[in-house]
């Protein structure tokens, strides 16, 4: 099985996978940004242990995010 065999049988989930990775990280970012400052409109401080829940929380939202996102833009871009 050569390259463009494998690339031609995986192409659209292999630009999934690299559109919701690269995609991941910013989302996070921003997701977590947006749950630490409605937190902090109910409380003025946050503690560390909260932001790290906030964290996980902000995390798991983002990875479902990505790949539907991702999904959804491969099937239709590359189809």
């Amino acid at each position: 099985m050569n390259f463009t065999s494998f690339y031609i049988a995986f192409h659209d989930p292999i630009w999934i996978v690299v559109l919701s990775v690269a995609l991941f990280f910013p989302v996070r970012q921003m997701i977590w940004v947006l749950y630490v400052r409605k937190k902090q409109k109910s409380q003025k401080t946050v503690s560390d242990d909260e932001k790290k829940i906030l964290k996980k929380r902000a995390t798991f939202t983002s990875v479902l995010l990505c790949i539907v996102f991702s999904y959804l833009y491969v099937s239709q871009v590359f189809n």
